[in-house]
């Protein structure tokens, strides 16, 4: 089952905790450009706690940061440490969140992931500003709203794909493909004319209503797919018997001799 919280209402992480851990990851990116922005990391981590097994840190920061270990991509041990105490301060947040019964998104309780509206924020450059970010950008697409989180999310999926096979049952399995079906989807391009900011009714508007809607869904999804492993449980190993020899046959140590005059005899 995913990784427990030590305490029962863990502090939040405030604006300038994130801003701080966004410098550090800017940091390690002028050594490793392949080191996310935290929206990856966000979604990552929520994967991790909904996954039906809990996997331990050494297992997977390599594979979010690099490395054999995963924590020798920062510059001292200070600088570690630090990211490692806002990383489980947050993790804590968000397993409380999803332990939470919330009728509501816009309950207090209920788990709100840590994105960026790059798509608004570029919009609300002043002209001069803007056309200088574009020049420089090029073609380069600018990410979706939450379409950052959710590659992060199903970063970890694909990376444990055992962790996350459907299950047996065919109604639990309907759940696991639809919950993950709401998540693949905001990891597409948000191609429809934009109609709302989703943080300030004053910004320009960045995301289409129905992006909007279905990052809804992919929260509730997150819900389900915790709520799905916790009903069912780690999955259990099958244990293979190795065939025993006949009575009459030659003992598998290579003595020669029959398995009731060897092994057998034990």
């Amino acid at each position: 089952m995913s990784q427990t919280t030590d305490a029962a209402n863990p502090e939040p992480l405030d604006s300038e905790a994130f801003d701080e851990l966004e410098a550090i990851l800017d940091e390690l990116r002028t050594r490793d450009d392949e080191i996310p922005q935290w929206e990856f990391c966000e979604g990552f981590m929520a994967a991790l706690i909904c996954c039906r097994r809990a996997i331990p840190p050494q297992e997977y920061f390599p594979m979010l940061l690099g490395g054999d270990e995963g924590t020798e991509v920062f510059a001292d041990v200070a600088q570690r440490e630090r990211f490692m105490a806002l990383w489980t301060q947050r993790w804590r947040e968000v397993a409380v969140s999803l332990e939470a019964e919330v009728e509501s998104l816009e309950d207090d309780a209920a788990y709100q992931p840590e994105i960026m509206d790059v798509r608004g924020a570029v919009a609300a450059l002043p002209a001069e500003e803007r056309a200088a970010y574009d020049a420089e950008r090029g073609d380069e697409p600018l990410p979706s709203f939450a379409q950052v989180w959710a590659l992060g999310f199903m970063f970890a999926v694909e990376n444990w794909p055992e962790e996350w096979a459907a299950p047996r049952d065919k109604d639990a399995a309907k759940w696991l493909d639809s919950a993950l079906e709401a998540i693949v989807a905001m990891t597409e391009d948000d191609t429809e004319a934009p109609e709302i900011s989703p943080f300030s009714d004053d910004a320009p508007p960045s995301v289409s209503l129905a992006r909007l809607n279905a990052f809804g869904e992919a929260i509730w999804a997150v819900y389900d797919l915790y709520e799905l492993w916790r009903s069912i449980g780690p999955r259990v190993e099958t244990v293979r018997k190795e065939a025993t020899p006949g009575r009459n046959d030659l003992c598998f140590c290579g003595s020669g001799k029959k398995y009731k005059k060897c092994h057998g005899a034990t």
